[in-house]
């Protein structure tokens, strides 16, 4: 059963490689619902063409998640196997069309090329191997996302249910460029912050003005403050707007903050610092709100995760792969998953670098050996049964 499923990804990089092409060519940054959608339909496209069931989770303002599902070999009440990915990029509108799927010397170019879009591909082959040869010991779930580059707002809640239930869950992100794979993350969270002040004419009546731009920079400063390399803790505005014209007293200013952390318990007392500065009032007769505009969870890798690990790199090793686990500074979904209790790794996809950036890239010679890695660690796998 291994071998044929082995061979069978391993036949099959070609087509691998023009999956991938076709997402890659398929505009889908992240509030571009219409586009995040038509990824999806390719992907529809390819699990129909194998037979394996889908259903299309409907959702209003991002892409629509997307549920795989393939039967375990036999009866089972196992609990199931998940593997996530999701569609959207952080480029604009047209990116394809400027910098469309390139290929030289073996590396694949393009917008969302290893994040993550390789990674959809090897979990829809994946699935299809095990839909034709059969061979899981649990039910496998795809489960394809729309809005992880802001935050999965929209997504979070249903990678939530599932991995309550899912007794492993793979995130192909991208591998490391080292080849590893990452078995811890930072958890994040979002914040915009609104100032309000008073407009006046600033040379007739500076006086009588109020500066929402000033009492803006003194919290920045007061924020910055809260960074603490130690912990592994960093606050950064990294977005702000404000004023009227350069001759108005300014009477509103906004920003955007992204606060990083590691351990889950942090969380309450950096949400804690970061509000209370926004609450303070540095300068007289400004006002201030803030709200939380999107969050992620740190990945922890639990002794259950850590078994999946050991499980996974010996299994790499038969597909002629070295992984180590490695942790990351970034945020993923994989973080949502582990928080719920399931073992869970991340980094899974392909090996690729330079993500969020015109160079991004991924090693086509990566695909298979990585898709045989997950392959094989489920086979072996021995899930728990589920609970009634």
């Amino acid at each position: 059963m291994s071998e044929q499923i082995t061979d069978w990804l391993a036949n099959s990089e070609d087509d691998m490689i023009a999956l991938l092409e076709k997402l890659v060519n398929t505009d889908s940054s992240s509030y571009d619902k219409k586009g995040v959608d038509a990824a999806g339909d390719v992907i529809a496209e390819f699990l129909k063409e194998h037979g394996i069931s889908m259903d299309t989770i409907p959702i209003e303002t991002h892409g629509d998640a997307l549920r795989a599902t393939v039967a375990p070999s036999g009866q089972s009440g196992n609990r199931p196997i998940l593997l996530m990915g999701h569609r959207d990029t952080v480029f604009p509108k047209g990116e394809p069309v400027r910098r469309p799927f390139t290929i030289k010397d073996g590396i694949a170019y393009g917008p969302g090329v290893a994040d993550m879009k390789g990674g959809l591909v090897i979990n829809a082959f994946i699935l299809a191997a095990f839909a034709k040869f059969g061979g899981s010991p649990a039910p496998l779930v795809g489960l394809f996302t729309g809005d992880e580059e802001i935050g999965s707002p929209s997504s979070r809640p249903h990678i939530e249910a599932e991995a309550r239930n899912a007794c492993a869950v793979f995130n192909s992100e991208p591998g490391r460029p080292s080849g590893n794979i990452v078995t811890g993350r930072k958890g994040g969270v979002f914040f915009r912050c609104t100032v309000e002040g008073k407009a006046a004419h600033s040379g007739a009546n500076f006086q009588d003005g109020v500066s929402a731009i000033e009492e803006l920079s003194r919290k920045i400063q007061a924020w910055h403050g809260l960074t603490d390399f130690d912990k592994g803790q960093t606050v950064n505005v990294g977005l702000i707007t404000g004023g009227q014209s350069i001759n108005t007293v300014a009477p509103s200013a906004s920003c955007q903050i992204d606060v990083r952390y590691v351990e889950p318990d942090d969380r309450q007392e950096i949400v804690g610092k970061i509000t209370k500065i926004a609450k303070t009032c540095f300068v007289e007769g400004t006002s201030a709100a803030i709200d939380i505009q999107g969050e992620f969870r740190p990945l922890k890798q639990s002794d259950n995760s850590q078994s999946l690990f050991e499980q996974y790199s010996a299994n790499a090793n038969q597909a002629g792969l070295s992984i180590k686990g490695e942790f990351s500074g970034g945020c993923a979904d994989s973080g949502f998953a582990a928080a719920v209790g399931a073992p869970t790794l991340c980094g899974v996809g392909p090996v690729g670098g330079e993500v969020h950036s015109p160079d991004e890239f991924l090693d086509l010679s990566s695909i298979v050996p990585r898709a045989q890695a997950i392959a094989l660690t489920i086979l072996g796998l021995q899930p728990p049964a589920k609970q009634n």
